[in-house]
């Protein structure tokens, strides 16, 4: 009688140290358990990185009418939710000019809205290269860069593209 006791009041015991042992182990934090910012909030930071920049350089070549209106058929798209729409819109946009930095980025951040990440940051840094590389378009590539790696959990991408967006500045002239 005295080893059945013995065998179950060890048993509590035996469950106890285990469970002080798990708790006891350090666990890292996956980046799954990182909070992420939504698709609308890292659209929004993008968004006023360029307003930011306005006032200081905006380089706006002319636009070819079928592009213009391909861009602005997939402005009332986005407005209301249809991004694949907007995307077939904007990709026939592209085929007509495919160089076009202002297109590229505006293709990247419906990108964010489709969920295709890399095809977004893919665009956004061809828009940087093709681009006037200062003011609002500039600063819109680099913060859609640096969102980007945020979310893909990537803090040292998005602090050296956080930087680059600053380099986007240009100091007005002074006019007295």
């Amino acid at each position: 009688m005295f080893r059945r006791t013995l065998r179950y009041t060890s048993v509590p015991a035996v469950v106890a140290a285990l469970l002080l042992a798990a708790c006891s182990e350090p666990v890292a934090p996956s980046q799954s358990t990182r909070p992420s910012r939504s698709d609308e909030q890292m659209l929004a930071s993008i968004h006023a990185a360029g307003d930011k920049e306005k006032s200081a350089i905006d380089v706006n070549p002319l636009r070819d009418a079928g592009v213009a209106a391909l861009q602005d058929a997939a402005e009332g798209d986005i407005r209301t939710g249809q991004y694949d729409a907007a995307a077939n819109k904007l990709d026939q946009a592209l085929k007509l000019s495919p160089d076009s930095p202002g297109l590229l980025q505006d293709r990247a951040e419906l990108a964010i809205h489709l969920k295709d990440y890399a095809g977004a940051e893919k665009l956004a840094r061809r828009s940087w290269e093709l681009g006037p590389r200062l003011g609002p378009l500039c600063a819109r590539n680099w913060q859609t860069i640096a969102e980007l790696r945020e979310h893909a959990g990537d803090d040292a991408g998005a602090a050296t593209a956080s930087k680059s967006v600053a380099q986007c500045h240009v100091e007005g002239l002074q006019r007295y």
